[in-house]
């Protein structure tokens, strides 16, 4: 089998090439990759190189494949796993193994098994470790962006709640609570909002906060509907220029916030995140730094009178996943609102390697069409060169202004 794969080869050094994979053994799956998501860590892995600590050293003679979060069809499976998975079934993957305590992951570490690829090889440990995971919804896109919706969904769960004199934790959110989402109208946190909106264990108040406006316009347009429907109270508030934010946030949650997350690595939102926080409140500290010696200033007197929890979490579980590939079978959650850009393979490399200068949210890739990084809110105009750009937007039109099954299928069928 032939496939053709973004391959890294070292720090900077990204070649999109056609190679063999080979026979797979009878304890690996062959899938065809249809979309994989482009993830921040990837583009830390793609400019580190082998001093990343998942990139094998000898890279530059044994190139591994780039990318993650990705979703397509099982097209053949090994005999020790033919009762268990079927051909034809979609797929996605939860990329944190943790096989024997190797931190090798896909995406990052195999030579044969990687999302920015048109085939890979499934390795035996993906599946022992219960990380090969069957997807029954309509789209591609959905099942590719259950990773980056898992970690949000795992940071709902590690959150958590005491009682006074008691010596047990209530893990999650605290149900029908106050929840500020500090820095939320980027992907993750717009992702963080929909999860809220859409989960079993809801806030009853959910404050959203950035310094664009353009952004926090477009949060309003997507989620205030919903939010009416769910019968959760919205807040979508520009932090610019506030003279007193802690206070006026306060305000909104009648006193204090019970779940803050931050999305964002700045000192400045960690003391915003610790001066809102209410009784018995805490606080997730989402977003990863990449300086290691970022501080932030925590009211310890409220760590120790007020019962101040704060903590972070990095990524989610299987488990995780499993939750978000449910609530978008059922509808409850649409993962597209992390979702601004749409390309083809050709356009992979560069993207990862530019990710951080890129604008707006989630880049999303097709493997298998030819197309340059596109963001959606462009279509319409380059329907004038493309007629097809025309018909995208029409789809779009009627889905809120976000990418959706309609748009996968008339995108699959147009540039493939």
């Amino acid at each position: 089998m032939l496939t053709k794969a973004v391959r890294l080869y070292g720090a900077g050094d990204l070649r999109l090439e056609e190679f063999e994979l080979g026979e797979i053994r009878d304890d690996e799956i062959l899938v065809e990759v249809v979309s994989d998501s482009v993830c921040m860590s990837t583009h830390k892995c793609a400019i580190l190189g082998q001093q990343h600590k998942r990139v094998p050293v000898d890279v530059a003679h044994n190139p591994t494949i780039m990318g993650h979060e990705m979703a397509g069809n099982i097209v053949q499976v090994g005999s020790k796993y033919k009762g268990q998975f079927r051909e034809g079934d979609k797929f996605t993957m939860q990329p944190a193994l943790n096989y024997k305590g190797s931190m090798w992951s896909p995406g990052y570490s195999y030579s044969r098994c990687g999302g920015n690829a048109t085939y890979c090889v499934m390795p035996p440990e993906v599946m022992e470790c219960g990380c090969f995971l069957t997807y029954h919804g309509e789209a591609y896109f959905e099942a590719s962006l259950a990773e980056p919706m898992s970690c949000c969904i795992g940071a709902f769960h590690a959150a958590y709640h005491t009682q006074m004199g008691v010596y047990s934790h209530s893990m999650g959110i605290k149900e029908g609570g106050r929840l500020a989402i500090l820095a939320g109208a980027g992907p993750m946190g717009m992702g963080a909002v929909e999860y809220a909106l859409g989960c079993d264990r809801r806030p009853g108040v959910v404050v959203i906060t950035d310094i664009d406006q353009a952004r926090l316009e477009q949060c309003r347009q997507i989620f205030s509907a919903k939010g009416e429907k769910t019968g959760i109270a919205l807040h979508f508030i520009n932090t610019t220029g506030m003279e007193d934010p802690a206070g006026q946030l306060k305000a909104l949650a009648g006193g204090g916030f019970d779940d803050v997350f931050i999305f964002a690595p700045i000192s400045s939102l960690v003391e915003l995140g610790s001066a809102i926080l209410g009784r018995d409140g805490c606080i997730n500290f989402f977003a990863g730094p990449t300086d290691t010696q970022l501080m932030g200033k925590i009211n310890c007197y409220d760590l120790h009178y007020n019962s101040a929890h704060v903590m972070g979490t990095t990524g989610g579980n299987t488990e995780d996943m499993k939750e978000s590939l449910v609530l978008s079978e059922q509808g409850r959650i649409n993962p597209a609102v992390m979702v601004t850009h749409i390309g083809g393979l050709d356009c992979a490399a560069q993207t990862i390697l530019e990710l951080p200068r890129l604008s707006g949210g989630k880049k999303l890739i097709y493997n298998h069409i030819s197309m340059p990084l596109t963001a959606s809110k462009d279509f319409r105009a380059l329907s004038g060169e493309d007629s097809r750009f025309a018909a995208l937007a029409d789809i779009l039109d009627s889905s809120n202004g976000l990418w959706c099954p309609e748009a996968e299928k008339y995108l699959l069928s147009h540039w493939r």
